[in-house]
């Protein structure tokens, strides 16, 4: 009989037998049941595209992974290997990604309840969302044997997007998450030191193992019609311009970076690769005028991964300004691909970039006078600067090389 498949964000995908009570499932195999995710295949940010590599680099046969996916249906499949369930979510506002870590939680504990011959499962939640729910859950799973991992990703609750109220319950949850997580996986010395620091009275157990990233290059030419049209629909030209891509949010220094722009000297152009949220922009533009600067040009999004790495390849410099979170997606994805990379001095940046990229202040100025120096490095400095960064990706941040640091811990 053939074997029943659907799609998913364009990606073909086996289904599975929606009947998840199987009294005879029986596997040697180390059984990590990830939360916390909207799901594979990837169609979202950094942790979707984690999960996503996680699983399609996969060497060991020693390990069986379970991923949840935040749907409007109730489907189980296979997808690189890995189970997939689907989990149905009500559109409940800002608590639609609390509601949907518990269910499959919740799922999860059940699914291997109905399944005794699995021993030692580990129930890796990714973001620190339902702290207060977590004592609940983790006496569950000392009951089966298994364990509690927790990945505290960044300071989420210094996101200016929230308000009062909902800063404390990010930080109690936070705080929470720590108390019974067996294991934080921090994905940057900084977040690590930070939480051994802020929540020593629980002796927090923790490891580091950072985001990953490809490093190969794009696959489109120079001179790919794809890239060609994307550069004459902005009128661009390689080379020709600054490079910013982010969510378009405070702490990424949208405000800074246009602003000391504004008052370089450079000739490039500064396209910066967003979705707009039209009130901020409109309290921007107000503010900084600088739709009179014809060098500033939101281009809108990218969603096509391979001309997004040929755009930052052929930018002449890549801005980072992101002062919030761990080791950040899109900063690793500059250095593989862009030479010259001009960050915002926080420990996150110097961290993963160390002497392969050059530093900004917040101080105004500061990043004036650092656009105005970039403009008179010779070729053979930028270069080196982009070996450096490129070998910084190769020797740490490789998805081969997190992929084998989670396997080890995994299967210990």
């Amino acid at each position: 009989m053939a074997e029943s498949k659907t799609k998913i964000n364009g990606q073909k995908v086996k289904l599975l037998n929606n009947n998840i009570k199987n009294p005879n499932y029986s596997t040697n195999k180390r059984q990590i049941f990830i939360i916390g995710a909207k799901g594979i295949p990837a169609s979202y940010g950094g942790f979707e595209t984690f999960v996503e590599k996680l699983t399609e680099n996969q060497v060991s046969p020693n390990i069986h992974y379970h991923v949840a996916r935040m749907a409007t249906d109730k489907i189980r499949y296979e997808y690189n290997g890995a189970k997939c369930f689907d989990i149905k979510v009500p559109n409940i506002g800002a608590a639609k990604a609390i509601y949907y870590d518990i269910m499959a939680l919740k799922h999860c504990i059940q699914y291997c309840k109905n399944r005794p011959s699995i021993k030692k499962p580990v129930f890796y939640v990714l973001a620190c969302r339902i702290g207060p729910f977590i004592s609940y859950f983790k006496r569950k799973i000392k009951k089966l044997g298994g364990s509690l991992y927790v990945n505290p990703d960044g300071h989420e609750w210094l996101r200016a997007k929230w308000s009062a109220p909902v800063k404390k319950y990010w930080k109690i949850s936070e705080r929470l998450m720590v108390k019974h997580a067996d294991l934080l996986i921090c994905d940057s010395k900084n977040i690590e030191k930070y939480i051994l620091n802020q929540y020593k009275k629980y002796n927090p157990k923790t490891t580091f193992i950072a985001y990953g990233s490809d490093y190969n290059k794009s696959i489109l030419k120079n001179d790919d019609k794809t890239f060609t049209d994307w550069l004459n629909k902005n009128k661009l030209t390689p080379n020709g311009y600054y490079l910013m891509v982010g969510r378009f949010v405070p702490e990424n220094s949208f405000e800074t970076i246009i602003s000391e722009f504004m008052n370089s000297d450079t000739k490039r152009d500064l396209v910066i690769i967003t979705t707009v949220n039209e009130s901020l922009f409109a309290q921007l533009e107000s503010k900084l005028h600088f739709s009179r600067d014809k060098r500033i040009k939101f281009v809108g999004t990218v969603y096509n991964a391979e001309l997004l790495k040929k755009i930052r390849e052929q930018a002449f410099a890549y801005f980072h300004g992101h002062t919030v979170g761990g080791t950040n997606p899109s900063l690793l994805e500059a250095l593989s691909a862009t030479n010259l990379n001009l960050l915002v001095d926080v420990g996150f940046n110097r961290e993963v970039a160390e002497d392969a990229a050059l530093y900004w202040g917040q101080n105004k100025g500061e990043l004036v006078a650092l656009i105005n120096k970039a403009e008179h490095l010779t070729n053979t400095e930028i270069e080196n600067l982009g070996n450096m960064a490129k070998d910084r990706i190769i020797n740490n941040y490789s998805w081969e090389f997190i992929v084998n640091s989670y396997e080890k811990l995994f299967l210990k």
